[in-house]
């Protein structure tokens, strides 16, 4: 099966389950955990930040750094189509009391600085105390420009706001703009990176920030479930994705711009957007479902809808590239 749905569909490689299989392990919530512990310092190193602390997943990264900057009552800046708002199922607000300000993303993924100013509120009881500034890096497949995000954050800095990145595909980012992780994460006080999209781990994300805001972290991990025991075994994926696989999400991006570059070939099918890992296209409504019933019995697994995303990842191979292309192109010569 070609699955183009998202990269979090990918399966660990044998070399990854031999690296979990041997890893050492103690009991992390005691801070027992020699891989664990391996893994977030070498990450809090590479990302130059204090300390970094391992998470199930990145909802949980994100909602934790969150309820690690802002108390009840609070409330963050945030793009309407950022994960954090949007996708995460309203977890700032239900279980932090966190309140979302909502901010529309421009076309490049930024949140207008004059947007982010004006949404800061004044200092006065009748208003939710703004705390934080939110952003997501990459968003829709695109990379946030480097000169936007040190305005941003500078200006944030300014008003007397924290940051927090949503570095779900920073990987991606680093890779496109071949700039180092460190550079990336330098202007934010915390960062949430995922290791079970592209770089190919069954399971885990981290969170990055200084000392301080960790220990916070660690007390509300616990809080909300994310406490885990012998997570050695996850610590050790994350470890030899972090060590292996990331200039390979090079070759996934080669394949998401080899694969735009087919469906824009075909009839009435638009390409909206192409970045990174992700391609965006239009298929005519009449075509939606009897192409997805004809992808399926071709093996083929794509969500077809009125955006449809497509995503290229490490299972994802050039012969498999041009195996879609060929199954849309037969599709529209019959159909057309």
């Amino acid at each position: 099966m070609i699955d183009l749905r998202s990269d979090t569909v990918t399966r660990p490689s044998s070399a990854m389950k031999d690296a979990m299989m041997a890893a050492p392990v103690g009991d992390d919530v005691w801070g027992d955990d020699p891989t664990v512990n391996a893994f977030q310092a070498n990450l809090a190193e590479q990302a130059g930040k204090e300390a970094a602390l391992l998470f199930p997943s990145g909802t949980q990264s994100n909602l934790v750094a969150l309820m690690a900057h802002c108390e009840r009552g609070d409330e963050y800046i945030v793009g309407q189509s950022a994960h954090t708002y949007r996708y995460e199922g309203g977890g700032a607000a239900v279980l932090g009391s966190i309140q979302p300000q909502p901010i529309e993303n421009a076309a490049d993924g930024s949140l207008p600085l004059e947007k982010i100013s004006a949404a800061i509120k004044a200092d006065d009881f009748h208003f939710a105390r703004t705390k934080l500034l939110a952003l997501e890096n990459t968003i829709g497949g695109k990379v946030l420009p480097a000169d936007y995000v040190l305005k941003a954050t500078e200006l944030a800095r300014e008003r007397g706001l924290a940051t927090h990145l949503d570095g779900a595909r920073l990987f991606n980012a680093a890779v496109a703009t071949e700039t180092s992780l460190k550079q990336l994460c330098l202007p934010f006080d915390s960062v949430s990176l995922c290791f079970s999209k592209g770089m190919g781990t069954p399971i885990g994300s981290a969170l990055v920030g200084s000392q301080a805001l960790i220990d916070r972290a660690r007390r509300w991990r616990k809080v909300v479930g994310g406490g885990m025991r012998q997570s050695g075994i996850i610590a050790a994926a994350c470890q030899y994705a972090l060590d292996h696989h990331m200039a390979d999400l090079a070759d996934d991006h080669r394949r998401a711009a080899r694969l735009a570059e087919g469906l824009a070939r075909l009839p009435g099918v638009e390409i909206t957007s192409q970045a990174t890992n992700m391609v965006f296209a239009h298929f005519p409504d009449e075509h939606v479902q009897p192409l997805s019933a004809w992808l399926k019995e071709h093996g083929i697994l794509i969500e077809l809808l009125y955006a449809t995303r497509l995503v290229a990842h490490r299972d994802i191979s050039d012969e498999d590239i041009d195996k879609v292309t060929a199954v849309m192109e037969a599709y529209f010569s019959r159909h057309g």
